[in-house]
């Protein structure tokens, strides 16, 4: 029964909580090896236990303390405190200063999905025009397939992850963006 409602507990918290599960999950082993876990639950203590809510800031009750022997809670406490602001910070995965030559490195995402022209606009792919193609209709699949300019933001943000060397002028045989690169007739 007990051993039902705390498996219950943290089934709850799966997901964003993987940590937190595998802490206490550890605590209950350790609180069943000593006995302690019958003296917590025959108090009612457990009965305060509550999953965090995980859309807000997850937090955990301070009766944790109680079931996982009171050495682990800390632990816990201290790892769902942590989980909003790890979850909410944006990440640019961006070498300032690589380890071998100590020059800034070019973001590999982005050279792969994007195209750069020699004007500074930046081409990309609709998003999801791979996904999902079976339950999509024709006309939505052709309108995926086209290939879009990004707005001023986006672009600013692509040249800042991606080093001079491709921003660089190219001339490929056959390019099909040849007549795109400069831009022509547009009052900047």
């Amino acid at each position: 029964m007990a051993a039902s409602v705390l498996a219950r507990a943290l089934r709850a918290t799966s997901g964003i909580l993987r940590p937190v599960n595998i802490l206490a999950s550890s605590a209950y082993r350790n609180c069943a090896k000593n006995g302690c876990l019958n003296s917590a639950l025959s108090t009612g203590h457990f009965s305060l236990l509550h999953t965090p809510v995980v859309s807000s800031a997850p937090r955990l009750v301070t009766s944790v303390r109680s079931v996982t022997c009171g050495y682990t809670a800390t632990i816990l406490n201290r790892v769902a405190s942590s989980l909003p602001d790890i979850l909410t910070v944006p990440v640019r995965t961006l070498t300032y200063c690589s380890a071998r030559k100590g020059k800034r490195k070019s973001v590999k995402a982005v050279i792969y999905r994007f195209l750069r022209l020699h004007s500074g606009l930046w081409l990309r792919r609709k998003s999801g025009y791979k996904k999902k193609l079976w339950k999509k209709t024709a006309a939505r699949k052709r309108r995926l397939r086209e290939i879009v300019f990004c707005n001023k933001t986006q672009s600013k943000l692509l040249d800042k992850m991606t080093t001079s060397f491709w921003k660089r002028r190219n001339w490929y045989v056959d390019d099909p963006y040849q007549k795109y690169h400069n831009r022509t007739n547009l009052k900047v």
